[in-house]
Order: C-alpha cells, then sequence, then structure tokens
C-alpha cells in the first residue's frame, strides 16, 4: 500500500497530545485564503511511499511516544482523501500501541455508503481526531475555502454519533473568522456534540505566504495581520463559554 507523503515532521507537538510524528498527506479539495500549505493542494503531487517504509521510521522514534503520551498524526493536505492508505498504516500502528490522530478540515466527507464504509474502518483505529472549522457562517465559509461547510459539519456530526473523541480547532482570522456573532455561533453548535475533549483557537499567521508566492500565487491576505493577544483571548472565552 504506498500513499503520497507532502512531508513529515518528526517531533511536533501541536498537533495532538505528547511529541507527534506527523505525515502531511498530498491533496487537499479546500482552497483556504490563509493556508500554509498551498503546496499541499495538488494530487498526485508529494513523494509515494509505502507502509512499511512509514512504519519502519516511525518504529525509532517509540521511546519519544511512551515518554510524553504522543504518537502519530497524519494531517495535510487533506487526509481522509486517502482512507485505504490510512486504514493500512493505522492497523500498522495500532499493533505497536501507537496512539493515532487525524487533523481533518472533513472537506471530502461524503455520506455515500462505500465511504462511509471505509471511514467506519478508519475510525475504529483511531485514537483522535483534530476537526478544523474554518467558519461557522456557510457564505463567509465558502468565500474563506471555496465550499461550503454542509458537509464538513455533517462529519463533526457523524463523530460525535461515532463516539470518536474530538478536538475542535479553529483559526482566527481578522476580518474573516473572528465575527463576535460567528464565534458565538459556533460555540454553540459545539456544544450540541458531546465528543469534545478541547477547544483551540490558533491565530492566524503569515509564515506560508512565501510558498504562494514560489507557486506564482497572488496571496489574497496580503493586507491582513495576525490577530492581538486580547482577540484570541476573546475567541477563546467565547468558544469555551
Amino acid at each position: 500500500m504506498k500513499g503520497r507523503i507532502h512531508s513529515i515532521e518528526t517531533c511536533g507537538t501541536v498537533d495532538g497530545p505528547g511529541l507527534r510524528y506527523i505525515i502531511f498527506m498530498q491533496g487537499c479539495p479546500l482552497r483556504c485564503q490563509f493556508c500554509h500549505n498551498p503546496d499541499t493542494w495538488k494530487m498526485g503531487d508529494g513523494k509515494e511511499m509505502t507502509v512499511n517504509e512509514l512504519v519502519t521510521d516511525i518504529k525509532d522514534y517509540l521511546p519519544f511516544f511512551q515518554a510524553s503520551g504522543g504518537g502519530v498524526t497524519v494531517s495535510g493536505g487533506e487526509p481522509l482523501l486517502h482512507v485505504k492508505f490510512l486504514i493500512a498504516l493505522f492497523k500498522e500502528l495500532k499493533e505497536l500501541g501507537i496512539h493515532t490522530a487525524i487533523d481533518t478540515a472533513g472537506g471530502c466527507f461524503s455520506k455515500s455508503p462505500a465511504f462511509l464504509k471505509q471511514l467506519d474502518e478508519l475510525l475504529e483505529l483511531t485514537d483522535l481526531v483534530l476537526m478544523d472549522i474554518k467558519q461557522i457562517n456557510p457564505v463567509k465559509h465558502k468565500i474563506l475555502t471555496g465550499m461550503s461547510n454542509d458537509h464538513i459539519l455533517l462529519l463533526a456530526r457523524y463523530l460525535d454519533k461515532k463516539n470518536i473523541p474530538v478536538w475542535i480547532r479553529h483559526v482566527l482570522v481578522p476580518g474573516h473568522s473572528d465575527n463576535e456573532e460567528d464565534l458565538k455561533d459556533l460555540s454553540h453548535f459545539i456544544h450540541t456534540l458531546t465528543n469534545i475533549k478541547k477547544i483551540e483557537v490558533l491565530p492566524y499567521h503569515k509564515m506560508g505566504v512565501y510558498k504562494w508566492e514560489a507557486l506564482g500565487l497572488e496571496y489574497p491576505l496580503d493586507a491582513v495581520e495576525p490577530p492581538t493577544d486580547a482577540r484570541v483571548q476573546n475567541a477563546i472565552q467565547i468558544l469555551n463559554a
């Protein structure tokens, strides 16, 4: 079983509990205006790697996982574009007793029986889902990401139905995802779910702008600056209210 890998981070500290081995998959259906990895968008790019190659490398980090309560997080891009590959990978990781997490924006979620059958198999092997909700307002979400959020919110409810532990993540972009009424609506939605273990507010940053330039793309939020600490704290308070 082979997958298209964009990159690997071997000692991540922000994408799940403990020290994490983070696999960034290639390909994403969203076109977020603030994306710091636009080079992950295109399907077919990246390095082709087998499950065995990844597991062999991951084994070297077992002591770090055990000492920190860490494990492996698959991110992207959009990892749910690669469900079959993740199933094969996570089966091997669970044999080794490794904590597994998926960082997803849910952009490719589908209620088709074929997709749900594979997703259910994957979720049985998944300890945690990091769920990115970019905007609760569907119109603003489409402007910000190029897609509606209808099926993304359906995924959040599906994970709740399956009782999969979830960390909600919200990127705070001034003028785009920091409106207080939107934040209150997002908070209300989050608190209709029973499986949420943590809510994270991720301040918008410009560290990926150079990638847009390298790809010959015009960065749409060039005039937007990162939020102040006060705005971040305000969002945290609202979402946890």
